[in-house]
């Protein structure tokens, strides 16, 4: 896991910053041969590194095929003009790296990792740092608050990898046998199932899913909430009459993006309403 240098900070401020949804930063996180994996970082207008900032990292979908951070720019432009820093991450995938499903959980716990280590420098509060994403996005989120093993391997698991908060669009909970991707990880998906990796030490979650999601059942996101509501533990569930998988992005950014604004403003990461004006 890459340390962050204190003099500059060894970042790159991207070119095109104007563009409303750009990343105002861009840090590399980890590097595993010739692969850089970088954290897109959006800022409060009026953020310095010697704040203590409530943030949020997003984890892009992709059935752990492929996918871009970018999916996140919106959602985290809007997050940072409320006050947070957000912070899109990339993870290896297998269009891009050709790994495995466990590949990206070991990115998603080594991002987390690097973004409490390097707080100090980024003006965050390592402990307000919440983790979000979509669909296979939303299992390396939930993983990195579940998950006890598929560590890189020689990385400091002394930092926690276990966020204080989720916020998750139509994620992948189950892996076991009638769930999503089963016959890719069924080898190791005991292990590697959020659904079942509950505990009462898990985040408190915000889920948000479509009626008419043909990979994420609605019963599935029911039992999830069951499960957490039975280790005493928070997890609201928003559904979308009729909507299909990944509606967040589009048909529903409005409402997705206010309620991820209450949700967060109740745990106190943000304070007052939400500003979001529909375009």
């Amino acid at each position: 896991m890459t340390k962050l240098p204190r003099i500059l900070l060894a970042c790159l401020f991207l070119t095109s910053a104007a563009a409303e949804d750009n990343p105002d930063k861009e840090f590399v996180y980890k590097t595993v041969g010739d692969k850089k994996l970088s954290l897109f970082i959006f800022n409060p207008e009026d953020h310095k590194a010697s704040d203590r900032r409530p943030a949020i990292v997003f984890f892009f979908g992709g059935g752990w095929n492929g996918g871009s951070p970018s999916q996140f720019y919106p959602q985290s432009r809007y997050l940072a003009s409320r006050g947070m820093v957000a912070i899109c991450a990339d993870y290896r995938t297998k269009k891009s790296a050709g790994t495995d499903p466990r590949t990206c959980v070991q990115d998603g716990k080594s991002a987390v990792r690097w973004i409490r280590s390097n707080a100090k420098d980024l003006g965050i509060n390592p402990d307000k740092l919440a983790a979000g994403g979509g669909s296979a996005g939303g299992h390396v989120a939930a993983t990195t608050g579940t998950n006890t093993k598929f560590d890189e391997p020689g990385e400091n698991s002394s930092v926690s990898c276990r966020p204080n908060a989720l916020v998750l669009f139509n994620p992948v909970y189950d892996n076991g046998p009638k769930g999503y991707g089963h016959d890719r990880v069924k080898a190791y998906w005991k292990d590697f199932s959020p659904l079942h990796n509950l505990s009462k030490e898990t985040p408190p979650t915000i889920t948000f899913l479509g009626t008419k999601d043909k990979l994420i059942p609605v019963s599935t996101a029911e039992d999830y909430k069951k499960r957490m509501k039975d280790f005493g533990v928070r997890s609201d569930l928003h559904l979308y009459e009729g909507e299909p998988h990944g509606f967040f992005n589009k048909a529903k950014y409005h409402e997705t993006v206010l309620e991820t604004d209450r949700f967060l403003t109740s745990l106190g990461y943000l304070e007052g309403k939400p500003t979001l004006k529909k375009k």
